[in-house]
């Protein structure tokens, strides 16, 4: 348990200060506690000593007493009030700062962990974990922490009035200490098993929910509902036995404390009896009895959320420890923007997808990569903007290995226009500056303009400020490709990726969007994924890859003279949708 606390303690970087702060606040203010049952006790000895004719006392006593009561409660007041002003908000405030952190490490790291790590259990690394650290981290050190101070002074202020019961209400601590021990190794072997299940759930969910519109078109309702639910039933199978785990070590905590605090007041009543302590004591001890006990009890919870908390430090652990893909980078402004690769293989896993690829697209040329499905022309664009690195070879922008650059300095000189487009679900115009988001608005407008996406964004309700639908499900496909297009104009970038940007629209759409490419790519060193001739005819080389290897390089015209693949290609394009070659 203390070290589960000293964990969250070291976790709370930058924040020690108030913490420690919090924590002396909370020893003053657990004495302003005690101090009134003791002016109080002592106050009543007087009284009673003075019915008996033992002593005299003033008139203004009870005055007195009051007034210093009052100052205590006052004063307890205001310590707890500091405690909670520099403790309560660390566990957000840190929480907000990791996640940060989180989302920075992510876009450093190759898109092959996103592949080899299940969506969910990063989502809930991001999500429910970091919020039962938000939530239940500062409470429950607090608890831990604040809970020991508290019994710590109380048992100082019972030994002082009587030894033999301060004594029985340690023992009482002791034994209820094995229990909390015994909480937290319990709860360290079952709060890994817990996490996992909950990761399997959010996947499960996530899976279902992502495929709802296959499920409801092919009325495959009760197959797909089928793992949402298994994992459903096996997260609650998994709760309900760790719970029953808990059983024995709690009703041990609570006979303990129960035994001792019934053993406290009978040793001060003994002691009462005996005439070794007055009645006013006695009664000053029976009261604290509840307050030691109380705060034992809050630490019992506390130990229970502890070791969930450990299990969440471990996972976010381990991705804070997942290796940057630019560890090694530095900043680097490259002085021009061909590409090359030289001898490239790379394979996803097992699979090996390239086999020893070399080209060179020089600045300011367009090459585009043409070949069936499944033979490595996106992973070839990967390669480039570095979402992967190679198994062997090099890829190389303005003479420099890309391994070279930080993620940040490589990316700021490539766009890219995907097929599958995702949009934020945030204005039109943010999703637009994410391309270049210190532009201006009138920036904005010139780069829709260009992406001949001005129109139909000015008939939206809001205009520019019409927020979108997550990933742009509110805008058709056409329109969602024009908004990325002017994001990547935006953003002006000397080297441009184009995976398919034409591949799924219709022709009124197509012939809006090869408009926006031109603007895009004018002066660009260009790499374009396409299988439309109006796309790659004009390209200052094409490359045909087939099965991770180039087959065949040079002009449209040449290619058409060589035959082969390309031939092949272009004439199944031609009976597929009419087009005549000139």
């Amino acid at each position: 348990m203390f070290q589960s606390v000293g964990r969250i303690l070291r976790w709370a970087k930058g924040y020690q200060r108030r913490m420690i702060l919090g924590f002396v606040c909370s020893f003053f203010a657990t004495w302003c506690t005690a101090g009134p049952v003791m002016l109080a006790a002592w106050a009543l000895g007087r009284l009673i000593g003075n019915a008996w004719g033992e002593n005299e006392i003033s008139a203004s006593l009870p005055w007195l007493c009051l007034a210093g009561i009052t100052a205590l409660i006052l004063l307890r007041f205001l310590f707890t009030y500091w405690k909670n002003r520099l403790q309560e908000s660390i566990g957000t405030e840190r929480a907000a700062d990791q996640r940060m952190e989180l989302g920075d490490m992510l876009k450093r790291v190759s898109l092959g962990y996103f592949a080899r790590n299940n969506l969910g259990d990063i989502l809930t690394a991001l999500t429910t974990e970091l919020s039962t650290l938000e939530l239940q981290s500062m409470k429950m050190v607090d608890a831990v922490i604040n809970g020991y101070i508290q019994v710590a002074v109380i048992l100082l202020c019972v030994a002082i009035f009587c030894p033999p019961a301060a004594l029985v209400a340690l023992v009482g601590v002791l034994v209820s200490a094995f229990a909390l021990r015994g909480i937290g190794r319990q709860s360290a072997r079952t709060a890994p098993v817990g996490h996992r299940a909950q990761e399997a759930l959010s996947g499960a969910a996530i899976e279902y929910i992502h495929g709802l519109p296959v499920v409801k078109s092919f009325g495959q309702d009760g197959v797909s509902v089928q793992r949402f639910r298994d994992a459903c039933r096996a997260n609650k199978a998994i709760r309900i036995k760790n719970e029953f785990g808990f059983v024995p070590w709690n009703c041990l905590h609570l006979f303990a404390l129960r035994a001792a605090s019934v053993g406290l007041v009978l040793t001060a009543g003994q002691q009462t009896l005996m005439g070794a302590l007055p009645l006013p004591y006695f009664l000053m001890i029976a009261l604290f009895s509840f307050t030691i006990f109380g705060s034992v009890e809050a630490i019992n919870d506390a130990a229970h959320v502890l070791s969930v908390t450990d299990s969440v430090l471990d996972r976010l652990e381990e991705l804070e420890h997942t290796d940057f893909i630019d560890k090694d980078g530095r900043e680097i402004t490259p002085e021009r923007f061909d590409v090359a690769l030289s001898h490239v293989s790379f394979g996803y896993g097992q699979r090996e997808v390239l086999h020893d690829v070399t080209f060179t697209a020089p600045q300011g040329t367009t090459t585009a990569i043409v070949g069936p499905s499944g033979s490595g022309k996106s992973t070839i664009c990967n390669l480039v903007a570095r979402f992967y690195d190679t198994d062997s070879g090099t890829v190389s922008v303005g003479g420099h290995d890309v391994r070279e650059f930080t993620c940040e300095s490589l990316l700021r000189n490539i766009s890219m226009v995907f097929q599958n487009v995702y949009l934020f679900q945030d204005s039109v115009e943010n999703n637009i500056k994410f391309g270049c988001p210190e532009a201006t608005h009138e920036q904005v407008v010139a780069a829709a303009k260009a992406a001949c996406c001005h129109d139909f964004i000015m008939a939206l309700p809001n205009g520019y400020d019409t927020v979108i639908g997550e990933g742009g499900s509110t805008l058709s496909g056409g329109e969602k490709q024009r908004i990325s297009i002017a994001r990547a104009i935006l953003k002006d970038a000397p080297i441009v990726i184009l995976d398919e940007a034409t591949a799924s629209v219709d022709p009124e759409n197509e012939h809006l969007i090869q408009q926006a490419l031109s603007a895009l790519t004018k002066g660009k060193t260009i790499l374009t994924i396409a299988h439309r001739l109006a796309t790659i005819q004009h390209a200052d080389q094409i490359l045909v890859v087939e099965d991770g290897r180039i087959v065949q390089r040079g002009t449209h015209a040449e290619l058409m003279t060589q035959g082969g693949l390309y031939r092949r290609f272009i004439e199944i394009r031609e009976q597929a949708e009419g087009w005549r070659l000139a």
